[in-house]
């Protein structure tokens, strides 16, 4: 199967928070609270998955306010913060949604996401991910954490489908 196949069944995005979303770095202020980057082509292109009717959920070990917010502005309800153990968060997720684990791509870059990432239809990550994670990703996108990774992996579903360019939005 090529690389571009192994788009094709995917329904469901599940994406870690610090280091795919997020360049992996904070900005810690003097009274202690935390400060993301996060891309804005990336937003694009969750959104438009969340408008295609492509199930995005969220599984991080962070917790920030201003990061949730951000992701439900974009349309994302399924948003697990402050997650200590990713593979709970993930059962909960199939649970609910009763979805088959062949058409989940999730992306992760470091050790908490690799229990996850073995279980999940396409295990992907940015570039820069951990070498633990590169090895057992299916796909590893040419694209940092942070800098258009998550866009990368959603355009390419929706390419494959059909549906990116079908219709312009704002």
């Amino acid at each position: 199967m090529n690389t571009l196949e192994r788009f094709q069944p995917i329904h469901t995005f599940l994406f870690d928070v610090d280091g795919v979303l997020t360049n992996s770095e904070l900005i810690i202020l003097e009274d202690g609270s935390l400060i993301r980057k996060m891309n804005v082509r990336d937003g694009y292109a969750l959104k438009r998955a969340v408008a295609q009717d492509y199930r995005i959920g969220i599984i991080t070990g962070g917790s920030s306010t201003g990061v949730t917010s951000r992701l439900r502005q974009l349309g994302i309800e399924d948003i697990y913060t402050g997650v200590e153990n990713k593979k709970e968060a993930y059962e909960d997720f199939l649970q609910k949604h009763q979805i088959d684990e062949e058409t989940i791509l999730y992306m992760g870059d470091d050790v908490p996401d690799y229990e996850v990432m073995r279980r999940v239809g396409l295990p992907t990550c940015p570039r820069n991910a951990a070498p633990e994670i590169l090895e057992i990703s299916q796909y590893v996108s040419p694209i940092e954490g942070g800098y258009g990774c998550v866009r990368d992996v959603i355009e390419k579903v929706l390419r494959i489908h059909g549906k990116w360019m079908d219709e312009h939005s704002d």
